[in-house]
């Protein structure tokens, strides 16, 4: 099973300072550019000042990382509630209610949804069932680059799915027998049915992989 921490709300407030860093930067630069335009500045600054705003985060978060820059500094990310990565429609949809999270004012409504639940969901998460959670030290140590992604031979529920990518996540912490033994139980996801050893262990993290995003 997954284990995710949410992030609570000083992590998240740095966090979100710094990608406002970061976007004014940016804008800081769009608008040294834009003066070169003439009279069409103006509408070609709005324009960026829109995707800036509003696809900055969704850009970043559909990324390996699930994460944008301000977030993975304080090592964070977003994911869904069953720990898999943030799907498209997820992030578009987390991301548009930033608009409801900010009424009455200053994220008051996201204020108060985040800090009086437990596992510090904003309004946008609550509609798009998704988390801000620490992504773990040892996955950031080993983030199994070395290992190739390998597609499922077979159809994977999410429940599955999920357990195949908490095996991976673990697989730095397991001495080498004790992986071959669970990667084992989840050999028929590649083929591999009612065998172990290290081939097959690195077919189901190569899946893992896969889930993940990474192909």
């Amino acid at each position: 099973m997954l284990e995710l921490r949410p992030a609570g709300l000083c992590a998240r407030s740095c966090a979100f300072l710094l990608d406002l860093l970061i976007r004014f930067m940016i804008f800081t630069a769009l608008v040294t550019v834009a003066q070169l335009l003439g009279a069409l500045a103006p509408a070609v600054l709005l324009i960026f000042l829109f995707l800036l705003e509003w696809l900055y985060p969704v850009a970043f978060e559909l990324t390996r990382w699930g994460a944008t820059p301000g977030k993975r500094a304080l090592g964070l990310k977003v994911v869904m509630d069953n720990g898999l990565p943030i799907t498209p429609a997820a992030s578009l949809t987390r991301n548009l209610l930033r608009t409801a999270d900010f009424l009455p004012l200053m994220y008051g409504f996201g204020l108060v949804c985040l800090l009086t639940r437990h596992d510090f969901k904003r309004l946008g998460d609550l509609a798009a069932a998704t988390l801000v959670v620490y992504e773990s030290r040892e996955a950031r140590r080993q983030p199994l680059a070395q290992i190739e992604p390998f597609a499922p031979v077979i159809p994977v529920a999410l429940q599955d799915q999920a357990a195949v990518i908490a095996l991976a996540a673990r697989a730095p912490r397991l001495t080498a027998e004790r992986l071959d033994e669970l990667a084992a139980l989840a050999a028929p996801v590649s083929g591999d049915r009612g065998r172990s050893g290290p081939e097959v262990t690195r077919r189901v993290l190569g899946i893992a992989q896969w889930f993940l995003g990474r192909r």
